[in-house]
């Protein structure tokens, strides 16, 4: 498993543990002018879930990677919040901002998997 794989499978990993929805996985790799060479989605209920999933996402990428961003934007308003490890883009949404910037759409020539919900 690639690095890039490794980060991907924990930024999954820390969606689930705060029960995180709608977990979509974009691969850019082959997409040769794009600014990363992936996005993970997902959704939160509330702005106060959007807030954990994204804390999730921070130490659960680094407790088993060792991985720490370089950024991350959005805690504001917890509408979006976006965690930037430099090859790889973790978006955490609120149901209606994911479906209002459909950012999957955006790249519909990558590789996109959609990670099934765990109840």
């Amino acid at each position: 498993m690639t690095e890039n794989e490794n980060l991907v499978k924990a930024i999954v990993e820390g969606i689930q543990e705060k029960k995180g929805k709608s977990i979509v996985c974009v691969d850019l790799s082959g997409i040769e002018y794009a600014a990363a060479q992936g996005f993970v989605l997902c959704t939160g209920n509330s702005s106060m879930q959007v807030d954990a999933i994204a804390d999730s996402i921070r130490e659960y990428v680094e407790e088993h990677t060792g991985i720490r961003p370089f950024n991350y934007d959005g805690y504001q308003n917890s509408e979006w919040i976006v965690i930037d490890y430099g090859t790889v883009y973790a978006h955490v949404f609120l149901p209606e901002v994911k479906d209002r910037y459909k950012l999957e759409e955006l790249w519909s020539d990558a590789k996109i998997t959609d990670i099934p919900d765990i109840d």
